[in-house]
Protein backbone atom coordinates (compact mmCIF):
# COMPACT_ATOMS: atom_id res chain seq x y z
CA UNK A 1 0.00 0.00 0.00
CA UNK A 2 1.71 3.36 -1.42
CA UNK A 3 0.83 6.46 0.39
CA UNK A 4 0.15 9.88 -1.39
CA UNK A 5 2.48 12.11 -3.17
CA UNK A 6 3.79 15.01 -0.82
CA UNK A 7 5.20 19.00 -1.91
CA UNK A 8 6.92 18.81 1.65
CA UNK A 9 10.05 16.72 1.84
CA UNK A 10 12.52 15.60 4.92
CA UNK A 11 14.48 18.48 6.69
CA UNK A 12 12.23 21.34 5.35
CA UNK A 13 11.15 23.98 7.86
CA UNK A 14 7.32 23.84 8.49
CA UNK A 15 5.41 25.91 10.75
CA UNK A 16 2.04 24.46 12.56
CA UNK A 17 -1.24 26.04 11.76
CA UNK A 18 -3.40 24.36 13.91
CA UNK A 19 -3.15 22.31 17.15
CA UNK A 20 -1.76 22.39 20.39
CA UNK A 21 1.50 23.36 18.85
CA UNK A 22 0.00 26.17 16.73
CA UNK A 23 2.71 28.98 15.61
CA UNK A 24 5.77 26.63 16.27
CA UNK A 25 8.29 26.08 13.53
CA UNK A 26 10.23 23.20 13.29
CA UNK A 27 12.35 20.53 10.76
CA UNK A 28 10.41 18.02 9.56
CA UNK A 29 11.94 14.87 11.01
CA UNK A 30 9.72 12.14 9.21
CA UNK A 31 7.23 11.38 6.62
CA UNK A 32 4.31 9.04 7.29
CA UNK A 33 3.12 8.34 3.40
CA UNK A 34 0.44 5.91 4.64
CA UNK A 35 -1.09 7.78 7.41
CA UNK A 36 -0.41 11.29 5.58
CA UNK A 37 1.65 12.28 8.48
CA UNK A 38 4.66 14.08 9.59
CA UNK A 39 7.06 14.20 12.47
CA UNK A 40 8.09 17.87 13.30
CA UNK A 41 10.98 18.49 15.54
CA UNK A 42 10.25 19.76 18.90
CA UNK A 43 6.18 19.98 18.41
CA UNK A 44 3.38 17.70 19.46
CA UNK A 45 5.30 16.37 22.17
CA UNK A 46 3.90 13.24 24.25
CA UNK A 47 5.09 11.33 27.05
CA UNK A 48 5.69 7.66 26.18
CA UNK A 49 6.55 4.65 28.60
CA UNK A 50 9.41 2.87 27.34
CA UNK A 51 10.70 -0.41 28.65
CA UNK A 52 13.80 -1.15 29.49
CA UNK A 53 16.12 -3.19 26.68
CA UNK A 54 19.67 -3.49 28.25
CA UNK A 55 20.96 -3.14 32.00
CA UNK A 56 22.83 0.28 31.02
CA UNK A 57 19.60 1.42 29.12
CA UNK A 58 17.11 3.83 31.21
CA UNK A 59 13.18 3.24 30.97
CA UNK A 60 10.78 4.92 32.49
CA UNK A 61 8.80 7.91 30.73
CA UNK A 62 10.37 9.57 27.43
CA UNK A 63 8.91 12.98 25.78
CA UNK A 64 8.71 12.12 22.20
CA UNK A 65 7.53 14.01 19.04
CA UNK A 66 4.24 12.26 18.20
CA UNK A 67 2.95 12.65 13.78
CA UNK A 68 0.54 15.82 12.74
CA UNK A 69 -1.44 15.41 10.43
CA UNK A 70 0.07 16.96 7.00
CA UNK A 71 -2.57 19.43 6.07
CA UNK A 72 -1.78 21.32 9.83
CA UNK A 73 1.40 22.51 8.75
CA UNK A 74 2.81 24.56 6.13
CA UNK A 75 6.27 25.35 4.68
CA UNK A 76 7.78 27.93 5.31
CA UNK A 77 9.59 30.80 2.74
CA UNK A 78 12.44 32.38 3.99
CA UNK A 79 11.24 35.99 2.67
CA UNK A 80 7.65 35.82 3.29
CA UNK A 81 6.69 33.35 5.95
CA UNK A 82 4.05 30.43 5.95
CA UNK A 83 3.48 30.17 2.36
CA UNK A 84 1.94 26.87 -0.50
CA UNK A 85 4.03 25.54 -3.00
CA UNK A 86 4.21 25.85 -6.28
CA UNK A 87 6.38 24.20 -9.18
CA UNK A 88 8.10 25.76 -11.98
CA UNK A 89 10.17 24.11 -14.79
CA UNK A 90 14.06 25.06 -14.88
CA UNK A 91 14.89 23.37 -17.79
CA UNK A 92 14.68 19.80 -17.11
CA UNK A 93 14.30 20.06 -13.71
CA UNK A 94 11.16 20.69 -11.50
CA UNK A 95 11.93 23.50 -8.99
CA UNK A 96 9.40 23.99 -5.70
CA UNK A 97 8.92 27.73 -5.50
CA UNK A 98 6.96 30.16 -2.74
CA UNK A 99 3.75 30.82 -4.44
CA UNK A 100 3.72 34.17 -2.48
CA UNK A 101 7.04 35.51 -3.73
CA UNK A 102 7.75 33.01 -6.71
CA UNK A 103 11.05 32.05 -4.62
CA UNK A 104 12.88 28.66 -4.98
CA UNK A 105 12.31 26.49 -1.60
Amino acid sequence: MTGHKFKLKKDDTVQIIAGKDKGKRGRILRILREKDRVVVEGANIVKKAVKRRSQQDRGGIVEVEAPIHISNVMIVCKKCGPTRIGYKLDGENKVRVCKKCGEAL
